[in-house]
C-alpha cells in the first residue's frame, strides 16, 4: 500500500556525464554477461543484497512477495530472478528505481513482465522515456513504457511491505535529480543508490540533473537518519556504517575546499587537475585512481559556474 565557462567547463561537464543512462547500451555492446556471477550477501533474515554488473541489488523478502532495490542490466535478469529464488518462494512483486542508470534500471521491462510494479520518481520516469545524450554525444532509445515506473511521486512514499515500513525518501539535485533513498525501518537499514558509493570519489551526473551540493545534502540526509548500527547500502561497494558516510561527506567537503581555492587563484581546469587536490585522500579510497580526475572536473565546474 502507497502513501502517498566556457571550454573548461563544457569539456568538465561532458567528463561528469560518462556514466549517464547511455552506460547502459554501452555496457551490453562490451561486456560479456554470461561470466558475471550474483554474489548474495545476508544482512537480516528476510534482507540480502545481491552484487553482480552495476548497482548492487537489496532484496527484502517475506510473505508479500520480494521487494527489489535497483535491477541491474537487462542481460542479468535471469541470474537475479536465479539468486532471488535461493532466498524466497515467493514472486518479485515490487522493484524500486533509486535512479536513472542503466546500471540499475536496465532490468526495468525484463521485471515488469515477470509481474513487477516499478516505483521511481517523477523526475527518473521522465529521463527514462526521454534520455540525455551520453558523453559521446549519441542520445540512447527510449525506454519502452512497461519499462517506466507504473507508480512515480517526488515526495516521500511509505511502503508497507512484509511487515516492514519501507520509507521512499526523495534526495534533490544530487547523483541525479531523481534519486531514491529507501529506508527500511525496523531493520535499520538504508539503501542509498550512487547518493552514497563506498568504491570512488563522489559523483554527481550533471547531465542528469544531480549537483555537488545536492550531494553534500544527501549524504547529510543519510547520516542524519543513519545511527550506530545502521547497515548503509551503497549504490556500489561493501555495506558500510554511519561513520563511513560521515568521512565520505567530509572529504567532498575539504577536496571541494582545495579546488575552490585553486579556482580562485585563477587555475585553469588543466593546472587545477595537476596540482592533485586529492593527493592527500587517494591512498584511502577504492577506485581513487580511477575517478580523482572526474571528480575534480565535477567540482572545479560547479565551483566556476557559482554553483
Amino acid at each position: 500500500m502507497v502513501h502517498a565557462s566556457l571550454r573548461h567547463f563544457l569539456a568538465g561537464i561532458a567528463a561528469c556525464s560518462a556514466l549517464s543512462f547511455s552506460s547502459l547500451s554501452q555496457a551490453q555492446q562490451q561486456q560479456d554477461f554470461s561470466k558475471v556471477e550474483i554474489k548474495t550477501n545476508k544482512l537480516a533474515d528476510n534482507f540480502f543484497t545481491l552484487d553482480g554488473q552495476g548497482g548492487t541489488i537489496s532484496v527484502l523478502s517475506g510473505t508479500d512477495g520480494v521487494l527489489l532495490i535497483d535491477a541491474q542490466f537487462a542481460p542479468l535478469t535471469d541470474k537475479i530472478v536465479a539468486a532471488v529464488k535461493v532466498v524466497s518462494p515467493k514472486p518479485i512483486r515490487f522493484l524500486v528505481n533509486t535512479h536513472v542508470h542503466g546500471d540499475h534500471t536496465g532490468g526495468n521491462e525484463n521485471f515488469a513482465k515477470l509481474g513487477a510494479t516499478i516505483f521511481g520518481r517523477d523526475q527518473l520516469r521522465w529521463r527514462l522515456a526521454h534520455p540525455s545524450p551520453g558523453a559521446n554525444g549519441n542520445t540512447p532509445a527510449p525506454a519502452v513504457p512497461i519499462a517506466l515506473p507504473l507508480v512515480s511521486y517526488d515526495g516521500p512514499v511509505t511502503l508497507h511491505v512484509n511487515g516492514e515500513e519501507v520509507r521512499l525518501i526523495p534526495l534533490r539535485n544530487a547523483h541525479t535529480d531523481g534519486d531514491t533513498l529507501v529506508q527500511f525501518v525496523s531493520l535499520d537499514i538504508i539503501a542509498a543508490g550512487d547518493a552514497y558509493r563506498s568504491v570512488g570519489y563522489p559523483y554527481a551526473d550533471l547531465n542528469n540533473g544531480g549537483s555537488v551540493k545536492g550531494l553534500i545534502d544527501a549524504l547529510g540526509t543519510i547520516i542524519g537518519l543513519a545511527g550506530p548500527g545502521t547497515k548503509i547500502v551503497p549504490g556500489h561497494g561493501s555495506v558500510v556504517d554511519r561513520a563511513a558516510v560521515v568521512a565520505h561527506r567530509d572529504l567532498l567537503l575539504a577536496v571541494r575546499d582545495k579546488v575552490a581555492a585553486l579556482a580562485a587563484q585563477g587555475k585553469s581546469l588543466e593546472e587545477t587537475i595537476a596540482a592533485k587536490p586529492t593527493a592527500e585522500f587517494d591512498a584511502r579510497v577504492p577506485q581513487a585512481a580511477q575517478s580523482a580526475e572526474r571528480f575534480v572536473k565535477l567540482l572545479y565546474t560547479e565551483i566556476k559556474a557559482g554553483r
